[in-house]
């Protein structure tokens, strides 16, 4: 019986499991899970033949290699910066790996000991980075393949609730890791390049450049840019395209209400403030204030940041209770992004039946034969419950069925990949319309500069 090892076992991993669960008697694998904490995942998976639980330790040398050790493939769901000391291993043991991050530097430096061993490191095979990545490349190998030279690629991806489970004003819930929503687009410029000029936007005008979609079915959204998108031109082998923008979806008026947190200051990450565990949120909301004897922080905050009282901004404010005197933090030396996270949490946490869903669009400008033309692409794919979430299923159905693809061989160029060819993005994502994770494609006019996009 071969072993699959899965180390890591948070919110994105519900899907992942049952899926290698329902596998495992005619694949013939047994699932173990190593985790620091057992406790929720012993809840949801009990009495199960094929899978065995472990508590693993990542900083453990002795706990980690002794599970890689016996494993014949391994899945690390850990953060990003926990892969390495797992890469090491594997590379020692010759095990294959999967994980859903970014390839990191440090990753991306094993290359050339990962082919000397044969093995296949693959990454960014969760849903974005991943299924944008398969879904991408699917459509221009196809444009290529038919001589067609890419103008234009613009991709967008958003965690959301679903309509039905949509029942605050900023209609949005957290999907996924909360502290990456609050820390969104910190870090550096956005930058990408439209119709050959290049854009840089810092990060305290980021909301406030946004793009409108308008997707088939699901109706108007807007978008804001991710980090760097210059990147994906040599990733996608696109580096004399014109334009190419990547960015996330949300609801149309979001990014307007998010940019009072960024003008305040709340979402700072680098500095802890004193006493932060004895503040009230009312107290927190004043930090960012003037000083006044007679003005109330609510007068202050729509005078600072000039929204009136019948302003929908106002609402969504008083709607996450910002301005109470009671509710106390209760976090330690905290920073500002901690505690925001903190309050968002009390509003913004999936209910037990809440639903949520994942948009993915893509836009794709070419010429072939001398007539420009453009193809829409979207996904929109809704998760069951609090714990089978679209989030869970479109980031952990493709990490598993590329580690059973690679254990099965159907996967094996060798080397620290993205899944950006057609030995895997083809099989993959035939097998995620299987769980209706599936793209629907039209040509429409070609646009190339839409006058609707705000964000140039």
């Amino acid at each position: 019986m071969r072993n699959i090892l899965i180390i890591g076992a948070g919110k994105s991993s519900s899907s992942l499991i049952k899926y290698l669960l329902e596998k495992s008697p005619k694949e013939n694998i047994h699932i173990t899970i190593g985790d620091i904490s057992l406790d929720e995942i012993s809840k949801r998976f009990q009495n199960q033949q094929h899978l065995t639980l472990i508590e693993l330790d990542v900083f453990n040398e002795k706990q980690r290699t002794n599970a890689i050790k016996k494993a014949d493939i391994v899945i690390s769901l850990l953060p990003a910066r926990f892969h390495l000391e797992v890469a090491k291993d594997c590379i020692k043991f010759k095990k294959n790996m999967v994980t859903a991050s970014y390839i990191s530097d440090e990753m991306k430096a094993l290359d050339e000991e990962v082919k000397k061993n044969n093995l296949v490191f693959m990454n960014e095979i969760g849903v974005d980075p991943g299924i944008d990545h398969m879904s991408a490349m699917k459509v221009i190998d196809s444009i290529h393949e038919k001589g067609g030279k890419m103008l234009l690629f613009e991709s967008f991806t958003g965690g959301l609730v679903a309509p039905e489970s949509d029942n605050n004003l900023w209609n949005y819930k957290f999907t996924w890791n909360p502290r990456n929503v609050v820390t969104a687009g910190q870090g550096g410029a956005a930058m990408f390049i439209q119709e050959g000029t290049y854009k840089y936007i810092p990060f305290h005008k980021l909301f406030r450049r946004t793009e409108f979609l308008h997707i088939n079915g699901s109706g108007k959204f807007e978008a804001y840019p991710n980090r760097d998108s210059l990147k994906y031109r040599s990733i996608y082998g696109l580096e004399d395209i014109s334009t190419m923008y990547r960015g996330t979806i949300r609801r149309v008026g979001f990014s307007r209400a998010w940019n009072v947190f960024i003008q305040l200051g709340m979402t700072d990450d680098t500095y802890k403030i004193e006493d932060s565990e004895n503040m009230s949120y009312r107290d927190f909301t004043n930090l960012f204030l003037a000083y006044s004897p007679t003005d109330s922080v609510e007068l202050k905050l729509r005078s600072y940041l000039k929204i009136d009282q019948d302003d929908v901004m106002w609402e969504k404010l008083l709607e996450l209770d910002i301005f109470n005197p009671k509710k106390k933090i209760g976090l330690k030396k905290a920073t500002p992004a901690q505690i925001l996270q903190k309050i968002l949490s009390d509003k913004w946490t999936l209910s037990e039946d809440d639903k949520d869903m994942i948009i993915m669009h893509h836009i794709f400008g070419y010429e072939l034969n001398g007539k420009k033309q453009q193809i829409e692409s979207s996904m929109v794919a809704f998760g069951e419950n609090q714990t089978y979430t679209a989030m869970a299923k479109t980031v952990g159905l493709p990490v598993a069925i590329a580690a059973l693809k690679i254990l099965n061989g159907t996967i094996k160029t060798p080397g620290v990949q993205r899944p950006i060819t057609k030995e895997i993005y083809e099989p993959i994502l035939h097998e995620l319309e299987s769980f209706g994770i599936s793209f629907s494609e039209k040509e429409v006019p070609y646009l190339g500069y839409n006058p609707e996009n705000v964000f140039g």
